[in-house]
């Protein structure tokens, strides 16, 4: 039973430890990022541990650049393990080593069932509509009876009657009739060992107390227990501690808007995408994940610490969840409201293709971010700042500079070189004046103004632009586009 960050066993109160386990055959997606946040916060409430083990038995598909993508995602939202990652397959040696006490033992057998008997068996089932079960006649064999030289596998022996049980913590007790367990194998022809039974030995191991992963590994979670429990028999008795049944608690998915398992065609990225082509801060993305399925009350904008204070697994629902890119996007416009300055101005600089100063980003941060939802949108709208004369203008920017506007400008310019104090308050106090003298609204003058100093029709405030161009570029932008009003105008 676990209790401030304990569990109770045989061999007294163990620390609570928490894994994730991703397997290296690509990015790290939203739903195993959100694993990895689940099993961190867990180990962080309960003041345990969380470790990383690299699933790359599958040799064919794990690639070191899927590796390297796994870490960078999760050292970006700030989810490295407290310890070096484990490497399953480097651990091939120690799980087959338990495949064999488990057949010394008497908890497993070597099959001799051919490709081609399974293959029959599978078709005679699916023939009478039946499930298929691997029924060998190998279970009971004695050594003698083993046909030499011949390839074999090594199947664990399932319990063939009654049930197994478990007490899940998201999903409560869940029962499976031992019967639906087949004899599946632990140990190939070859002699490696399969998925099933490194993750056991390695969870072991490394003494994992809570396995919190997705809901779709529960079925793995009985055929599991029958390894460890196999093995509890044979060393519980030797060190008083045996191999303990680790608490489960198996998280519904992420799905789409539209209800269906998340996938690329809902616009789910890698965790990389995300930050590099979306924009996103870390800080978002942590607290985006973080409500899907967990909640405390009605908060929404939840701080590292905060969730760490108010994490557990009582309050993980038990549907599934939507993902919701707008709601990640809001979720995104306010962190950014909420960043430091100086930070931000490096994020964007580094996204832009000429980045003004450092200093005069940062100065332009506080009035920037105030619409904007992601670092992109930054980026862009920083773009004015270090544009090269004469500046570029767009489409729509430039149905504004027509000839009257031009004439404006030309106003506007005069007025504005007799300015000695180039601050936002004293240059809406002059333009404002010039806007009544005029018989115009400020807007009339604001418009032409901002395309001849962005080459745009959306920007900071007007002042603050004026005030971040500095005046004699801000003076040379506007003549750029000023022409003298035309006679008799």
């Amino acid at each position: 039973m676990a209790s401030a960050g304990v569990i109770e066993g045989e061999g007294g109160r163990q620390p609570v430890v928490t894994r994730f386990a991703p397997s290296p055959t690509g990015y790290l997606h939203i739903g195993g990022a959100r694993t990895a946040l689940f099993n961190w916060l867990f180990a962080r409430h309960h003041g345990g541990t969380y470790l990383l083990r690299i699933e790359d038995t599958d040799r064919a598909r794990s690639t070191e650049p899927a590796i390297a993508a796994i870490f960078d995602g999760l050292e970006w939202l700030g989810l490295g393990g407290d310890e070096p990652a484990v490497f399953q397959f480097a651990r091939s040696d120690r799980h087959a080593a338990v495949a064999h006490q488990l057949l010394a033992a008497g908890h497993a057998y070597r099959c001799y069932l051919t490709q081609e008997e399974l293959a029959a068996r599978r078709e005679q089932a699916q023939a009478e509509r039946r499930p298929f079960r691997i029924v060998s006649e190998w279970r009971d064999a004695t050594p003698d009876q083993w046909p030499e030289g011949q390839p074999y596998v090594v199947r664990i022996k399932s319990p063939r009657e009654g049930e197994t049980a478990i007490d899940d913590l998201v999903q409560g007790r869940v029962t499976v009739a031992n019967a639906e367990l087949d004899d599946f194998v632990i140990l190939r022809s070859d002699g490696t060992p399969t998925y099933m039974l490194s993750v056991v030995v390695d969870d072991h191991d490394m003494g994992v107390t809570h396995v919190i992963r997705g809901d779709d590994h529960l079925n793995n979670a009985f055929r599991q227990l029958v390894i460890i429990r196999a093995m509890h028999a044979i060393d519980g008795g030797r060190d008083g501690q045996g191999w303990p049944d680790p608490l489960y608690a198996h998280i519904p998915l992420i799905h789409g808007a539209d209800g269906a398992k998340l996938s690329k065609r809902h616009g789910a990225l890698g965790v990389d995408a995300y930050r590099d082509e979306l924009g996103l801060l870390p800080e978002a993305m942590f607290n985006y994940l973080l409500r899907l399925g967990w909640g405390h009350g009605d908060d929404e904008i939840i701080s590292r610490e905060q969730a760490i204070a108010w994490f557990d697994i009582d309050h993980v629902g038990k549907s599934p969840s939507r993902f919701d890119t707008a709601k990640l996007l809001n979720l995104n416009g306010h962190y950014l409201r909420e960043a430091d300055d100086a930070r931000l101005a490096e994020l964007v600089a580094a996204r832009m293709t000429k980045a003004p100063p450092l200093d005069l980003l940062a100065r332009a941060m506080p009035v920037m971010k105030v619409r904007a939802k992601d670092l992109n949108e930054l980026a862009a709208g920083a773009a004015f700042l270090s544009a090269t004369r004469p500046l570029p203008v767009d489409a729509k920017a430039a149905a504004l500079l027509h000839d009257d506007a031009r004439a404006l400008l030309a106003q506007i310019h005069a007025r504005l070189e007799r300015e000695t104090i180039w601050t936002t308050d004293s240059l809406e106090a002059s333009l404002k004046a010039m806007a009544e003298t005029l018989g115009l609204g400020l807007g009339k003058l604001a418009q032409p103004l901002r395309a001849a100093l962005t080459g745009q029709t959306v920007s900071p405030g007007i002042f603050d632009v004026l005030v971040l161009l500095g005046r004699d570029e801000a003076l040379a932008r506007i003549a750029d586009q000023a022409v003298a009003a035309p006679v008799g105008h």
